[in-house]
Parts: C-alpha cells; sequence; structure tokens
C-alpha cells in the first residue's frame, strides 16, 4: 500500500528558478527512507507541503487519508500555563476522555446501579483498555526516559523550554500518539548520543512509515532502507543506506564519466572527419553527401551529460610549530554552580598531536568543561598550558560582534587583510559571487560555521577545540570541514554527538558522567565496546517466573483456598507495584537506573495480569 505518492511535484518561490521540478517519488507502506540534499534544496519545503502548511505550484500529491502523519520540526502551540507533562499527556486526549466517562459514571454507580450503566462502564472499559489506557504511565516514563525528559523537566512550563527541548518534547509526544507516518525534519540536533541511540531501537522495532531528513550519516546508516537525494530539483534513488548511497553515487559517477569521455572521443573523431570531407567535397558531390551523412549521424548521437563533480573548499588550517611535550595539564580541576558539582578532581594530561571527543549526555558540563579550559569560566584547581600553545576555538553558539556587516566587510576588518585576500578566503569557504555581500547576521547557522571556521583557518594555531563543529551543517559542508581538520597536526579536542565524525578522528576519549572524567585511550569503537562489556558484565536481574495456572483438585474449599490465596498474592503484587513510583521518580535523572527500574516494574506487572487471570478463571 502506498503512503505518499509525489507526481511532478514543481514549487517556485521566484519566478522562473524552480526550487523543486517535476519531482516524482513513492513511499510505500513501512519504509524507512531518508530524504538527502544540500541545505536550501527544498526538502524542509517537501515536507511543508506534505504536512498542507504550504501550497505548491503544480504536480500531485497523496498522503494517505486513513493515516495520523505527524512532522517532528512543527512545534504546535499549546495553551498558556500548559507543563510538559500536560504536552505529553495530550498523546491520550482520546483515552483521558474515555477515563473521564468511566469516573462520572463510577460516581452515578455508588448510588444507583443499573443495567444501562453497567453496559456503558464496560463498553469504555472494553475502549480503554484495547487502547492502552491502564499502560499509558509506563509508555510516558519509557519514552521520557528513552528521550532524557527528566522528571523536574516535566513539571516545567512547556512555553519556558528552549527551541531543542520542545523538539525533544515534542518528539515524545508524537511518538506516544502512535502516530502512523512520521516526518523527521533533522531529529538528531537536539539529542544526545543515548537518546539518539534509544530512537534508532525505537524506529527499528517501529510498525509505521518513516520519511527523515538527516545529516546525521551514522544515524541514517542504522535508519534507512533507502534514500532518495534532491539535486536540482529533482529525485535520484538509492536502494540502501547511507554506505550504500555512498558508493552507488560514485559508481554512477564513474560509470557516466567513462560514457562522456567515449562519447567525446568519437564525437571528435567524426568532427576531424567531417571537416576533411567537407573541404574536399566542394567540388565533389559524392564526398560532400558523405560530409552531410557524417553530420547526421554526429547529430543522432545521445549525448550524455558531463556529471558535475561537488565543489570543495580548498582550506586548510593555519599551523604554528609546537615545542615541548606537554599541551596543557590539569590537575584536580572540579567546577560547582551552587550545590550542583558538574565535575571534580579532575587530573588529565595531553601531548602533541592528540586527537581528544569529549562526551557525555546533554546538561553534564561539557561546554563549562571547554569555557573553564579557555579560562572562560572560574574552577577549582590547576590548569596550565604549554609555552608554545596557541588555541584556536570554534563555540558551538557562533556570534559577531557586528551581524550588520556584510561578510566581505567582516573579512576586512576583523582579519586586516586586502580585499583580493578576502574574496580569496571567502571563496576557498564556497562563499562566492554576491554571497560575499550578505549580511552576516541573515546567515544559517551552517554559513555562519563556516564563517567562523574561514576566519579561524587563517591563524596559526596548534590546539584546536571544536564545539559541536557539525551542527546546522549539510553533509557536503561536514565533509569540508573534516577534510580540513585531517591536514591538521596539532592537538584537536572537541565535543560532538555526531558518531560518524567521532569514529572518524578520535583516537583518545573523554566521558564526564557523575561529576567525573573517564580517560579511554582508544578510538570510538573499541570505547563503545568497553562499555557495552560493562553493561553486560552488570547483574541483571532475573525475569520473574510466570505463575503457573493453578486448578483446583475438586470441591468448593479447594476452590474457595485458591481465590483467597490468589487474592492475597495480587494484593502483594500491587503494592509491590506502587513502591516502584517513589523509585522511579528519584532516579529520574539516571538514564540506567530509571531503565533497571521501569523494566522492573513492566515484569511486576505482567506478573499481576497472570495472577488476575488466575483468579477470573477460579471465580467462575
Amino acid at each position: 500500500m502506498v503512503d505518499i505518492s509525489v507526481k511532478n511535484l514543481t514549487k517556485f518561490f521566484v519566478i522562473g528558478e524552480n526550487l523543486l521540478e517535476d519531482l516524482t517519488f513513492e513511499i510505500q507502506e513501512g519504509e524507512r527512507v531518508a530524504i538527502l540534499g544540500r541545505n536550501g534544496c527544498g526538502k524542509t519545503t517537501l515536507f511543508n507541503i506534505l504536512t498542507r502548511q504550504m501550497d505548491y505550484d503544480s504536480g500531485e500529491v497523496y498522503v494517505n487519508p486513513d493515516k495520523r502523519l505527524g512532522l517532528i520540526s512543527q512545534i504546535p502551540r499549546f495553551p498558556e500555563g500548559y507543563t510538559v507533562e500536560d504536552v505529553l499527556r495530550s498523546a491520550y486526549e482520546e483515552l483521558t476522555n474515555i477515563k473521564k466517562k468511566m469516573e462520572l459514571l463510577e460516581q452515578q454507580m455508588a448510588t444507583l446501579v443499573s443495567d444501562e450503566l453497567l453496559h456503558q462502564y464496560d463498553t469504555l472499559g472494553n475502549r480503554f483498555q484495547s487502547g492502552g489506557g491502564y499502560d499509558m504511565d509506563v509508555e510516558v516514563d519509557k519514552i521520557c526516559n528513552g528521550l532524557a525528559i527528566t522528571a523536574d523537566q516535566r513539571q516545567q512550563n512547556f512555553g519556558s523550554l528552549s527551541g531543542g527541548e520542545k523538539t525533544r518534547v515534542n518528539l515524545a509526544r508524537l511518538l506516544l500518539e502512535k502516530t502512523d507516518i512520521l516526518l523527521l525534519d533533522e531529529p538528531t540536533n537536539h539529542l544526545d548520543l543515548n537518546s539518539v541511540e534509544w530512537l534508532e531501537k525505537y524506529l527499528e522495532t517501529f510498525k509505521g512509515t518513516v520519511l527523515a531528513i538527516s545529516h546525521d550519516r551514522y544515524f541514517i546508516d542504522q535508519v534507512a532502507q533507502r534514500v532518495i537525494e534532491i539535486t536540482e530539483g529533482h529525485a535520484e534513488f538509492y536502494s540502501g543506506n547511507y554506505s550504500f548511497y555512498m558508493d552507488e553515487k560514485q559508481a554512477r559517477f564513474d560509470l557516466q564519466m567513462k560514457q562522456y569521455q567515449v562519447e567525446q572521443a568519437k564525437l571528435k573523431q567524426l568532427g576531424f572527419t567531417l571537416e576533411r570531407m567537407k573541404g574536399w567535397g566542394i567540388n565533389n558531390r559524392t564526398l560532400y553527401r558523405r560530409a552531410m551523412s557524417i553530420q547526421h549521424r554526429m547529430e543522432r548521437i545521445e549525448k550524455t551529460k558531463k556529471p558535475k563533480k561537488e565543489h570543495t573548499m580548498k582550506a586548510s588550517f593555519g599551523q604554528r610549530d609546537f615545542s615541548g611535550d606537554v599541551v596543557f595539564k590539569m590537575k584536580n580541576v572540579s567546577k560547582s554552580f551552587g550545590e550542583r558539582t558538574l565535575f571534580s578532581d579532575v587530573n588529565l594530561n595531553v601531548e602533541g598531536g592528540e586527537r581528544i571527543a569529549l562526551l557525555g549526555d546533554n546538561g553534564t558540563g561539557k561546554s563549562t568543561f571547554i569555557k573553564c579550559l579557555l579560562g572562560d569560566e572560574d574552577c577549582q584547581g590547576k590548569i596550565q598550558f604549554g609555552p608554545t600553545v596557541k588555541v584556536g576555538y570554534l563555540p558551538q553558539i557562533i556570534h559577531f560582534d557586528h551581524p550588520e556587516r556584510s561578510l566581505y566587510d567582516t573579512m576586512l576588518y576583523e582579519k586586516n587583510c586586502t580585499p583580493q585576500v578576502a574574496r580569496d578566503r571567502l571563496g576557498a569557504f564556497m562563499f562566492q559571487g554576491e554571497d560575499v555581500f550578505k549580511t552576516v547576521g541573515n546567515l544559517s547557522g551552517g554559513e555562519q560555521s563556516r564563517l567562523r571556521l574561514c576566519m579561524l583557518m587563517d591563524e596559526k594555531i596548534n590546539l584546536l577545540i571544536l564545539d559541536e563543529p557539525t551542527n546546522h551543517l549539510d553533509i557536503a559542508s561536514r565533509e569540508w570541514v573534516e577534510a580540513a581538520i585531517e591536514e591538521f597536526e596539532g592537538v584537536l579536542l572537541f565535543v560532538s554527538h555526531d558518531r560518524y565524525f567521532i569514529e572518524k578522528f578520535a583516537e583518545r576519549i573523554w566521558l564526564l558522567e557523575d561529576g567525573a572524567i573517564r580517560d579511554f585511550p582508544c578510538g570510538y569503537e573499541k570505547y563503545r565496546s568497553i562499555l557495552d562489556h560493562e553493561a553486560a558484565a552488570k547483574p541483571v536481574l532475573a525475569a520473574a517466573p510466570k505463575p503457573k495456572k493453578e486448578k483446583p483438585k475438586g470441591g468448593t474449599k479447594d476452590v474457595d483456598k485458591l481465590v483467597r490465596r490468589l487474592e492475597r498474592e495480587i494484593e502483594k503484587q500491587e503494592q509491590l507495584i506502587e513502591a516502584y513510583a517513589p523509585q522511579i521518580e528519584a532516579a529520574a535523572a539516571d538514564y540506567q537506573e530509571l531503565s533497571r527500574l521501569l523494566e522492573e516494574k513492566e515484569k511486576a506487572e505482567q506478573t499481576l495480569m497472570d495472577l488476575m487471570e488466575q483468579w477470573e478463571a477460579a471465580q467462575e
């Protein structure tokens, strides 16, 4: 069954310049498809058209009307004063209404019981149970735990959250709604590694259809079954994940280039013969007719379009020679805000040439750690740099002192260079033509990062510190940055949630967790293997054995005994489940402990359901 169909879709914002042109594709039920393309190629516009937020100029767009569609980038408006918990619970609006009706009937039946009321209550109860009403709390806790939405945050006003936090809460709400078709527009941008991995596992078991715009190459590899790339308004199709897409795209380029070169050689040879025949045929009609025949033959040859190679940035970091062994030392370094300790007693040595990734969940203090290292934040302990160390820093949030200036003027004033040098440097970073006269304040996040890198690469540095360097960059821009970093021979320290980037560069990993930094002298793959091994080595609570359904041997006494015993066990099991509530609330900020408690609670609830079934059978 087709869930989404797009035929000959055309959309333009400037007459004569089509953003999408005759775009055609189909998405089958249950498919997981990645939409790729450069920033500005029309990916988000396509999603806005699919959700009917935006009209289009021509073509046909079909979305299965029997399916519920949800868009992650779209943050809906909620009533003033709605908490995060209220937003999450809005996913169960229908079930909440049923529950209210059941409570109203319970009040009526407290004074008067009738067959009609019992029938209504029974019908509502069946709808509530079949819709998952009794599992609401468990589902909300599970999704919030996976996306690192803490118990404290659930009590906050939704309107007070940052854009990234709102995106996470909205993602949780859509997952709780059991959406049939998920449109994900950069879903991993505001998630830490644990949350991204949790989302990947969730999507693996998700029964619906997924259409994802993402520049996270690792995420696409894990999630996508096929890729649609939007190039010059048209769709190119690849029947595999990101790794397959990269290999197939290169193979298609090589084949097209080979066909183009063969055709050009043939045309060149025929052209040479044609010119000679024309010259000889001035006084010879036979030779002239042959010349015309060759010309017609050349016109009939199907011309292969010359494939375009992606433009690349021709830039590298200016480097300063480093003398000595130690780049910097940290001794007993600690940082607290009031009673909250971000990290304490950090002792680390960094030597020349190292490449270090600083990892940790959102909110653990990674950016603060970087600011302490740079001297932008006060901290306890001692940080000592080598005498010849010069630092280059790319922050997570880019700020320009004069956002009203153009890119060209920014380079002239801040780098104190000549007009030609400014043009050359900007051109190396793909700012060409009229682009250099854009106002800095109007640039996208990715363009601002690119401009800051352009300015940074001019400086002679030997310690490069990057805080989320690939955020807001499309895949091509990420590859440009990676190419420049590969040439850098100094020390690299970076914070990133981009696993593709981490895997490529990290040779040493610092994990900021529980107020301490663990030092792993290895790359990302081995680091993950160590963590997986540690998790497997932890004592796992054995699953509670499923109680056997007992049948009375005979007689009313045996039945009565079994009913009373089951009632006692049910009561104990209910008390056991209730005891989990304060433990779960207390462990809200501890990802692993909360997962363990929720898993135990689920098993206990299943045991209770089995006991209830036995009790009902005994009653009958």
